[in-house]
């Protein structure tokens, strides 16, 4: 039932068409197209193509009329005609075509349709789209075998689409009454008008025998798509331009759709009215609510639309009124359909597009909410997204199962829903584990602080603390390099720089801290206890950098830890560049290291420093000698000589 994510379901008359002559016919036939009666349309217009009548118009809208009921196969037959009369049709019809093409499994001429697409329509964010990513078909099946989907067992043979969860239930959208005699049509589809049906949902997400909802929300036209408050007192749904016995048009006498609120009393739906911001000029279709119900969202063909159809969101004040509608923006809306949206309590849109790259038809596509808006748009991957139309998506997050509506083949009926089980999540997620044990011993430290830094920025990310096993944890994101800097009294702290896979697991750090009990003596190296190695700068650059910041706190604390310590800072350069040079170069770095301690907290009478800069390396690499970057590294050094204690 996609004529819902055309957003122009309509109520109209039918119309005969006995005795007309071929022109006659055509005109009829039009007049049914332009009132979108597809199906009435479909019968004259190939009646007329039988008999050998060609042209462009018959083509066009023999192909959109299957187009516009996801009927690809037989849109595809048409839109083939078409380019083999003319290839420089409307752009619009390289992307349709193309898209037909994908449902049929022919792939390869759909992206050459879809090249010159780009070539012909370069501003078209469907052309960008497909331009920045031509391998799309790989990112899908990187996204792919996440899912474990069956048949959720309450489809007809009729259209069955739209769940929503309702209390432990769930509310669907059907087709299937057949119940009143001579029982209207809608002329878009042939099929019967929707309604909505319920069905108790067990703990294992299997689904009892539907009902009809006989509550006083389901009238004789077309009903769909509800969503729930979490008190299940308040309801938003779709429903043709139909209110009070009463039906809406627009200026050309069509019925479009409307999002109506209804409030339960005495288990009815009472005080149905359609929201402020719906009009009987544009369509407004399949509300979804933010987990905190302050924000609507819903699809649009509403002015300042970006494309056919657009996903909204508008506030739901406290006193009940409603904000200005705003549209999501060009990274989620394109010049083609998007659709279904739903919310889940991760702040992630799921929603339907044929305008993203995808197999064909709608696909359904994921994204983060942020405050800057939806990023990160990915295929949900081939388990669910088919060559024909998948859309309607939901999913509890808790035991990550849910419903999602497709017409792929092997179903049941025209649209059917399908039930899911997602065995790993669609965005990279990774878990960084680890223990914490005493150098000399081994045994595991409980109760140490763990901070986790980002080593770009240096700044804190999060902190915890090790259990009684000396272990910790933290959320992570794929692909980023961490430092974790651990942390315990009598201990000196230790640091370890973590790069984290992009693929989801578990990236595992051992880290051992030794005892400062061990005797610290006039004369030593501190950075040698503390575990400093070296004190990082840029190439030929004195600035302290972020990860030479995070030893030099290992010496502010230690400073701490020992109060009438007092310190020689000492820095080394390797043989490379001249002798004078290293030795500014050292002394400036020397100066460098006593200036941030100071900024930090050190007492300026406990340092002092110089730089020997070439003068006394530790090993073979002087000027001359051929040495590995290793061995001259070893040079570059900082110490922290011990001058009292």
């Amino acid at each position: 039932m996609k004529k819902y994510i055309l957003l122009y379901l309509t109520i109209l008359s039918f119309f005969s068409v006995a005795g007309y002559s071929q022109q006659a016919r055509l005109a009829s036939a039009d007049k049914k197209y332009e009132t979108h009666a597809f199906i009435d349309a479909i019968k004259i217009y190939e009646q007329v193509a039988e008999k050998g009548y060609k042209s462009e118009d018959l083509f066009q809208k023999l192909g959109n009329s299957f187009y516009f009921n996801s009927d690809f196969e037989k849109a595809a037959k048409w839109y083939e005609e078409l380019f083999a009369m003319n290839t420089e049709v409307e752009t619009e019809y390289y992307y349709r075509y193309s898209q037909t093409l994908k449902s049929i499994g022919n792939t390869v001429k759909a992206n050459q349709i879809l090249d010159l697409f780009y070539k012909k329509s370069k501003n078209d964010s469907r052309a960008k789209l497909y331009a920045g990513a031509k391998n799309y078909l790989e990112e899908i099946k990187a996204n792919s075998g996440r899912y474990k989907i069956e048949n959720a067992g309450i489809n007809s043979s009729y259209s069955d689409y739209g769940t929503a969860f309702y209390q432990n239930k769930i509310v669907f959208t059907s087709a299937r009454d057949k119940s009143l005699f001579g029982q209207q049509k809608d002329k878009w589809t042939g099929s019967s008008y929707t309604n909505l049906y319920e069905s108790d949902l067990d703990e294992n997400f299997k689904l009892s025998e539907p009902r009809k909802i006989n509550s006083g929300i389901n009238s004789k036209f077309h009903e769909s798509t509800p969503v729930f408050t979490k008190d299940g007192k308040t309801v938003y749904f779709t429903r043709n331009n139909y209110v009070n016995g009463k039906k809406g048009k627009n200026e050309s006498k069509t019925t479009l759709i409307k999002i109506y609120k209804a409030t339960l009393e005495n288990e009815k739906w009472i005080n149905i009215t359609a929201l402020p911001f719906t009009s009987d000029n544009y369509s407004t279709a399949h509300p979804a609510l933010s987990p905190d119900e302050k924000t609507l969202y819903f699809a649009s063909d509403m002015p300042g639309t970006i494309g056919q159809s657009d996903i909204f969101k508008v506030d739901i004040k406290a006193n009940g009124e409603f904000g200005t509608p705003e549209n999501l923006g060009k990274t989620i809306n394109t010049e083609g359909k998007e659709t279904f949206p739903y919310i889940s309590d991760e702040n992630e849109i799921y929603f339907a597009s044929d305008g993203h790259p995808g197999l064909g038809g709608l696909d359904i596509f994921n994204g983060k909410i942020t405050k800057n808006g939806v990023v990160e748009i990915k295929n949900l991957g081939s388990d669910v997204n088919s060559p024909q139309d998948d859309f309607a998506y939901i999913i509890d997050t808790k035991s990550r199962r849910g419903f999602f509506s497709s017409n792929k083949n092997g179903g049941t009926g025209s649209d059917d829903i399908y039930a899911f089980l997602e065995t790993r999540k669609l965005n990279c997620v990774q878990e960084l584990l680890g223990t914490i044990t005493d150098f000399a011993s081994g045994s595991v430290l409980a109760n140490s602080s763990i901070s986790l830094y980002n080593t770009n920025s240096n700044q804190v990310i999060s902190k915890t603390n090790s259990d009684e096993n000396g272990q910790f944890r933290f959320d992570v994101e794929c692909g980023v390099t961490y430092t974790i800097r651990a942390e315990k009294e009598n201990y000196t702290s230790n640091e370890q720089i973590i790069s984290i896979p992009k693929e989801n697991g578990k990236t595992t750090a051992a880290i051992s801290l030794e005892s400062t009990k061990a005797k610290i003596a006039i004369g030593d190296d501190l950075g040698k206890f503390v575990g400093i190695k070296t004190i990082y700068f840029d190439l030929n650059k004195a600035d302290i950098r972020p990860e030479a910041a995070l030893d030099l706190e290992k010496v502010l604390e230690a400073l701490k830890q020992y109060p009438t310590m007092k310190l020689d800072i000492r820095s080394h350069t390797d043989s490379r560049q001249s002798k004078k040079y290293n030795q500014l170069l050292s002394d400036k770095r020397a100066a460098s290291i006593i200036k941030w301690l100071i900024e930090n907290g050190a007492a300026s009478d406990r340092l002092t420093g110089r730089g020997y800069g070439e003068t006394q390396l530790v090993n073979q690499c002087a000027d001359g000698v051929k040495c590995s970057e290793e061995e001259h590294q070893m040079n570059r050094r900082s110490e922290f000589i011990i001058l009292q204690m």
